[in-house]
C-alpha cells in the first residue's frame, strides 16, 4: 500500500512539473513582442507557384534573434482601404499587444485611379492614421514606411520617381503624428542608381522564355522582387531602425562564427 501510494505521489509530481514547464512556455511565449508587417505584394509572403518572386518580409524574419516573432500579414493587391475592408487589420487587432511592433507600408496600390483598391489621398492618409491610432491604443508601437521605388529609369540613367504623391502623403503622417518613419522610396531609389539600370534589372522579378517554369513565357516586371531583391530591400529596412536607434535593434542577429 505505501508503495503504491508513493507511486501515485511520483506521477503526480511528474504531471504537475510538466504542466508547470508547458504553462511558462506557453506565457513566454505570449510575453514575446511580436513584429505585425501590413502591406502589399511588395512585402507579402508568396505561393510557391510564384517563385522567384519574394515579398521583402519574407527574408526579413531571418535577421531578428528568437526574442521576436514575426508575422507577416501582408497580401497581393491590398491598399490601406481594402486591407481594413477585409478584416485583415481586425484580426492583427484582435491579437495586438503592449509591446508589439506594427509595419505599415501601403501606396503602390493606394495611388492608382483605374483600380478597384485605389484610395483617395484624404481617406490614405486618415487610414494610416487609424493604423496608427490605434496600434497606440493596444500600447504597442507602429512604424511607418513609404513604398518601395518602382525600378523606372530617365534617359541620364537615373531612377525616376514614381511615388511622388502618396511617399509625401505618408512622410506628413508621419511628421504631424509623429510616429518612426523608415522612408523605402528614397532609400531604394538611392539604392537602384547605386547598382545601375543594368544589374538592377538582377533586384526584380525579370526572367527569359524557358528561364523558369513558373514564367515559360518569361516576365519583366519592375515592382517586385527576385530574391536578392527581397534580401537587399529588407536590409535596408535594417538600416532604418539602425538609423532611428529604434529599441527592435537589439533584436537584429549580430550573425554566428562558423
Amino acid at each position: 500500500m505505501e508503495k503504491d501510494r508513493f507511486k501515485k505521489l511520483y506521477a503526480s509530481i511528474i504531471i504537475l512539473t510538466v504542466a508547470a514547464i508547458f504553462g511558462l512556455m506557453a506565457f513566454k511565449q505570449a510575453d514575446k513582442p511580436v513584429i505585425y508587417l501590413v502591406g502589399d505584394s511588395t512585402m507579402s509572403d508568396k505561393r510557391i507557384s510564384s517563385y522567384p518572386e519574394t515579398g521583402w518580409g519574407m527574408p526579413f524574419q531571418y535577421y531578428f534573434t528568437d526574442e521576436v516573432e514575426v508575422q507577416n500579414h501582408a497580401r497581393n493587391g491590398r491598399s490601406t482601404r481594402t486591407f481594413m475592408e477585409e478584416g485583415r487589420w481586425d484580426t492583427i487587432n484582435e491579437t495586438l499587444k503592449a509591446g508589439d511592433f506594427v509595419f505599415v507600408q501601403f501606396g503602390h496600390n493606394d495611388e492608382n485611379p483605374t483600380k478597384t483598391r485605389y484610395t483617395p489621398p484624404k481617406q490614405y492618409q486618415q487610414l494610416l492614421r487609424q493604423y496608427v491610432a490605434e496600434t497606440r491604443d493596444k500600447g504597442a508601437h507602429p512604424i511607418l514606411l513609404t513604398p518601395i521605388t518602382r525600378r523606372k529609369f530617365n534617359d541620364n540613367g537615373m531612377i525616376q520617381e514614381t511615388h511622388e504623391e502618396y511617399s509625401a502623403l505618408l512622410r506628413e503622417v508621419a511628421e504631424t503624428d509623429d510616429v518612426p518613419l523608415i522612408d523605402m522610396d528614397r532609400k531604394s531609389q538611392a539604392l537602384l542608381n547605386e547598382v545601375g539600370e543594368e544589374k538592377s534589372t538582377l533586384l526584380f522579378l525579370h526572367l527569359e522564355p524557358g528561364q523558369n517554369p513558373n514564367y515559360s513565357n518569361g516576365i519583366t516586371d519592375n515592382t517586385h522582387f527576385s530574391e536578392t531583391g527581397a534580401r537587399m530591400m529588407a536590409e535596408l529596412v535594417l538600416q532604418g531602425l539602425t538609423e532611428l536607434d529604434h529599441e527592435l535593434v537589439q533584436y537584429i542577429t549580430e550573425g554566428e562564427e562558423d
